[in-house]
């Protein structure tokens, strides 16, 4: 999972546009199907028959509402941007998440952004969207009810990414900070020991092997450049959305190292296609003499 905070705005329709991947229509209802948690106090806003969906458009003004009623209201740092928005992407290997995991994922992320406190049901209105494959995006108004700003963590950012760790390992999920399979690794290396040990395996297979390696480099999915070119990816997009004049160039230089390091998981692939796809059987004579493997480990050869 990788999280994203994205600069504050005074209006909640283009955020809301983002989260959506689309225009904010005034026709198009939004089920709790797309809708997935909200802040509790807005069921002190609607009946018990009331209808659950409302349009996109009623969703901002929903959110741009304290804005309109505590128009003074701004931050210490006299900030009257009140719109809080906030991305989650998973990895592309991850499962499909349930709608009860979404929810979770995003009462979780809005506890430690400050804008959801246990007990609190007339805090900052907030609602998650996830209409995206693989994302999620939370947008609060930080105006409270009460004419005050909502303050949040210092040092907000580490604290969500560690929060997404947290939530990664419970729910089984895939973490930008991951390499390659740490058991591929150790397997690799338990075939480099053991030929080294005497067992040679030959040309054919020591070109097996290395093609593994080479594989495992450049796999799109596992492999550590795969997980440096995402980070770099994520860096580039967030230097874009800068103010000022540098971002959008320091954007665009990681966007080319991006590529780059594209360029080598594709060099990285192809040659491993060109070396033997599959080892050259071993003499018995030759694996009689190899030292037994380790209880529960597989034989290679």
């Amino acid at each position: 999972m990788i999280i994203r905070i994205h600069p504050r705005d005074i209006s909640p329709n283009e955020p809301l546009a983002e989260a959506l991947d689309r225009p904010v229509s005034d026709q198009e209802g939004l089920t709790e199907h797309t809708v997935v948690a909200h802040w509790p106090g807005l069921d002190y806003y609607t009946l018990d028959d009331e209808q659950k969906s409302w349009t996109s458009a009623e969703w901002a003004e929903h959110l741009d509402d304290p804005s309109w009623q505590h128009s003074f209201a701004a931050s210490a740092q006299d900030d009257r941007r009140a719109i809080w928005h906030a991305d989650v992407r998973l990895h592309p290997s991850d499962r499909d998440l349930t709608g009860p995991e979404w929810s979770e994922i995003a009462h979780r992320i809005a506890r430690i952004a400050g804008i959801q406190r246990p007990g609190d049901d007339h805090g900052c209105r907030w609602i998650a969207v996830q209409a995206q494959p693989g994302r999620l995006d939370l947008l609060a108004n930080l105006i409270r009810p009460d004419d005050t700003w909502t303050t949040q963590p210092h040092r907000l950012l580490p604290l969500l990414a560690a929060e997404c760790r947290r939530i990664e390992a419970e729910l089984d999920l895939r973490s930008p900070l991951l390499g390659p399979d740490p058991g591929q690794t150790a397997r690799f290396a338990e075939r480099t020991t053991t030929a080294g040990n005497g067992a040679s395996p030959g040309a054919a297979d020591s070109t097996t092997q290395l093609a593994g390696l080479l594989r495992q480099l450049a796999d799109e999915n596992t492999g550590p450049l795969a997980t440096v070119r995402g980070l770099v990816e994520h860096a580039a997009h967030r230097l874009d959305r800068l103010p000022h004049a540098y971002g959008p160039a320091a954007g665009h230089q990681l966007e080319l190292i991006a590529r780059r390091l594209h360029g080598v998981q594709l060099d990285l692939d192809a040659t491993a296609a060109a070396l033997p796809a599959t080892a050259r059987p071993v003499p018995l004579s030759t694996r009689m003499t190899a030292a037994p493997p380790t209880p529960g480990t597989r034989l290679t050869h």
